[in-house]
């Protein structure tokens, strides 16, 4: 009787040993699902260009850095005092062909104003960029970025990519991707008024 007793028993425990490592398996083969739905619904799924922008708010990275054409040095803290437009691009980039036309417009239409426009090479050469220049025309000035520290600094992750820094030497506003001409007054109005976006 005992050993019928002990014999259940036994196999009760089995049964119950058996039970507890399948729902491991089954918890343990669920939490690579879980993991990836919370990447999907915090991070992956959103539009890198929706979210806000870490360094709007805060004071512009200074740079000196040589103009592409007169190999003459610009520093940011030089142009202390006017609203600049730098523009992150390269001849590569067909987005920076198609937003050209509205870059033009938006510096006829500020460059006397007191804006001040210029553009950031992004991973390019030199002899590229000039043939991009003459071109399309261009009336501002692009500075060279070896090693691309400036674009680290202002968190370019690709082109073409456009700041706006208040006369405070403030970032106001920064556009991922093309900049359209209405973008652009908006974001340059806003530079007047020097309130972050």
């Amino acid at each position: 009787m005992t050993g019928r007793r002990e014999e259940h028993e036994t196999s009760a425990d089995t049964g119950r040993a058996g039970d507890d490592r399948r729902w491991r398996v089954v918890a343990l083969s669920l939490v690579p699902m879980v993991a990836i739905a919370a990447l999907l619904g915090f991070g992956l799924g959103r539009d890198p260009t929706k979210l806000p922008n870490v360094l709007v708010g805060h004071r512009a990275p200074d740079f000196a850095l040589r103009d592409l054409q007169t190999g003459r040095t610009l520093r940011l803290s030089d142009l202390r005092g006017h609203p600049v437009v730098l523009n992150f691009w390269a001849s590569w980039c067909a987005e920076c062909y198609t937003e050209h036309p509205d870059l033009t417009a938006a510096w006829r239409e500020y460059g006397d104003r007191g804006v001040v426009f210029l553009g950031v090479l992004y991973q390019d050469s030199r002899g590229a960029a000039r043939g991009f220049v003459r071109a399309q025309g261009q009336g501002w000035p692009t500075v060279v970025d070896p090693g691309g520290r400036t674009a680290i600094d202002y968190g370019v992750t690709g082109v073409p990519e456009t700041v706006f820094v208040s006369s405070k030497g403030v970032i106001v506003h920064k556009e991922v991707g093309p900049s359209t001409y209405a973008g652009l007054r908006r974001s340059i109005d806003r530079m007047f008024r020097g309130a972050p976006t």
